[in-house]
């Protein structure tokens, strides 16, 4: 048949691409699917077993297209009209079925995703363990599961001129505001990529107010995805990506996690006044140092100065030297840390925290406090799971350390300045970042730094919330 050649021609005859010619009472009717995409297991039971028992029996069909088309168990059976459509299909896991040039499609996919497993970067320390994983229909599901409500919709797109990757926008109908949905799918139409291969795509063609401090949240847990949703946020999942994006998202809300809903608030204040006060700490510790041990000695106490400066006599480098070299080691330790195996990863890390770091004491390359210093900022920015707003940390800790190195004290109240401005500029959407502190919204205050409690945050963001400003509220 001719658009049998034309299938093989298109696919370059590949070896993975299976036709199968059955004869069902002097009709003729071709199997076509690809067997790495399509389960084997269900093409048998659910397909050539129902082909075979009309064979046997011999039924004598008028319409054998119609007849096979009602008869064939699948839960998603189509016509399909489109030669387009019978490629994207066939490489999408369904089988097609062909019979004298009518076609109709069912949806056999092979399993190829390894489930739902715990969430690896974002522990969970109470609350569910529960991940998305590779598959798209699987991440649906574990966020319907969480919100069983009409009213959460969701806008199909297909992404990438060769990968065709589903993109799904997620909303609460009657929360949500439709100028922000209708912004977002616009910028998504717009992305012309070949392919889409995971949601890290999007959020690098996303055209973003800041190059380092993040605008889009990503995750691997589905129930922040749904407490983002039912705030009025937009939620985008990509098919073969474990990681939603969550849109807009603040400042503030990397100081978040799910787990602070999940226990008292009086723990919750505490642990978010320490995630606080790790970001000044992981920032502008190192700068202070150097700004103490190079210009401002009179800003400490007389018998801590005589300290550093018997730490740091027999020290050959300067103290912005000593902070670049150790901050570099401690990056390129984490980075071996991370791509390395688990077992060999915590080898590396002892081995550079340990014995290196003796040796460059001992050495004299670097003193005693400088790695204490070090250490202390770098583990405060492990407070954060974002990648990006680690890297944005990173940038101002190495900027401030310069500044001090150059200005002292005064060049660590410039960095402040521009760091407050920078955050002050940055827009994620229509929103300002630092909001609810800047622009204030009083009723936010409740749910910032300190938690209130339940009855206090009876409002969701006025922000985002368009309609049902109540929570537990729905007109």
């Amino acid at each position: 048949m001719e658009i049998l050649e034309k299938i093989k021609k298109d696919t370059g005859n590949a070896s993975d691409l299976i036709i199968k010619k059955i004869n069902i009472t002097n009709h003729e009717v071709y199997l076509i699917y690809n067997e790495v995409l399509t389960s084997g297991d269900a093409i048998n039971d659910f397909l050539l077993k129902n082909i075979a028992f009309l064979i046997d029996e011999k039924i004598i069909m008028q319409d054998p297209f119609t007849f096979l088309y009602n008869s064939l168990p699948s839960h998603n059976v189509k016509i399909v009209e489109n030669y387009t459509d019978v490629l994207t299909r066939l490489f999408n896991g369904f089988a097609i079925l062909l019979y004298d040039e009518k076609m109709f499609s069912m949806e056999l996919r092979a399993s190829l995703d390894r489930g739902i497993v715990e969430a690896k970067n974002e522990i969970a320390i109470r609350g569910p363990k529960d991940a998305f994983s590779e598959n798209f229909n699987k991440n649906l599901g574990l966020i319907r599961r969480r919100i069983k409500s009409e009213h959460l919709w969701m806008k199909d797109l297909e992404i990438g001129t060769l990968s065709k990757t589903k993109v799904g926008i997620l909303y609460m109908e009657n929360i949500a505001d439709k100028k922000m949905i209708e912004a977002i799918q616009k910028k998504l139409e717009k992305i012309n990529i070949d392919g889409i291969l995971d949601s890290g795509y999007i959020k690098n063609l996303w055209k973003e107010e800041s190059i380092l401090f993040p605008t889009i949240m990503t995750t691997e847990r589905p129930d922040l995805t749904s407490m983002a949703l039912l705030e009025g946020k937009i939620v985008i999942l990509v098919d073969t990506s474990p990681y939603a994006l969550i849109l807009p998202s603040f400042f503030l809300d990397f100081f978040h996690t799910p787990d602070d809903y999940y226990q008292k608030n009086f723990n919750i204040s505490f642990i978010r006044i320490i995630r606080l006060l790790a970001f000044f700490i992981s920032i502008f510790l190192p700068a202070y140092y150097i700004s103490i041990t190079t210009y401002n000695h009179t800003s400490i106490s007389l018998d801590l100065l005589l300290s550093f400066i018997e730490q740091r006599k027999n020290v050959a480098f300067p103290a912005l030297v000593e902070a670049l070299i150790m901050t570099i080691s401690f990056e390129i330790l984490r980075e071996s840390d991370t791509r390395m195996a688990s077992t060999v990863g915590s080898a590396v890390s002892i081995l550079g925290g340990l014995i290196l770091g003796d040796a460059l004491v001992s050495a004299g390359i670097i003193s005693p406090i400088m790695i204490i210093v070090v250490a202390t900022s770098a583990i405060s920015g492990l407070v954060f799971t974002s990648i990006e707003m680690s890297n944005a940390i990173r940038f101002y800790r190495i900027f401030l350390m310069i500044l001090a190195s150059i200005l002292g004290i005064f060049g660590i109240y410039i960095g402040f300045a521009t760091l407050i401005i920078h955050l002050s500029s940055i827009k994620s959407l229509f929103y300002f970042y630092l909001s609810p502190i800047s622009p204030f919204i009083k009723t936010e205050q409740r749910d910032t730094i300190i938690k209130a409690k339940e009855k206090g945050l009876k409002l969701r963001n006025p922000l985002l919330a368009k309609k049902n400003k109540v929570r537990g509220e729905v007109e």
